[in-house]
């Protein structure tokens, strides 16, 4: 299925593979995901979603037919993030 919109988010951590993983193995117990420690996808209900992880950096790109999935997809993957990285203070990745 051809999806219609995208966003990249980026999240300056240098627990960025650690993240990338944990998400990865979360969403893995209901959809299904693949990773290793720089590099990953979802199947995400909204549409794919890419992750990709160095030492400074985690970069997500979510894609979805529209709009309000893609907000959707976005707001999935900060409020993982969001518990996952509590002890950095999160809140929301940079989106583009």
């Amino acid at each position: 299925m051809q999806t219609g919109l995208a966003a990249t988010g980026r999240f300056e951590t240098e627990n960025a593979s650690k993240y990338l993983q944990q998400l990865c193995k979360h969403f893995a117990h209901k959809v299904q995901a693949r990773c290793d420690d720089r590099s990953g996808e979802v199947a995400l209900g909204t549409g794919p979603c890419r992750l990709w992880a160095n030492a400074s950096e985690l970069r997500v790109e979510v894609m979805a037919p529209d709009a309000e999935e893609l907000d959707q997809a976005k707001r999935i993957v900060d409020s993982h993030l969001e518990r996952f990285a509590f002890r950095e203070d999160f809140t929301t990745m940079s989106w583009t």
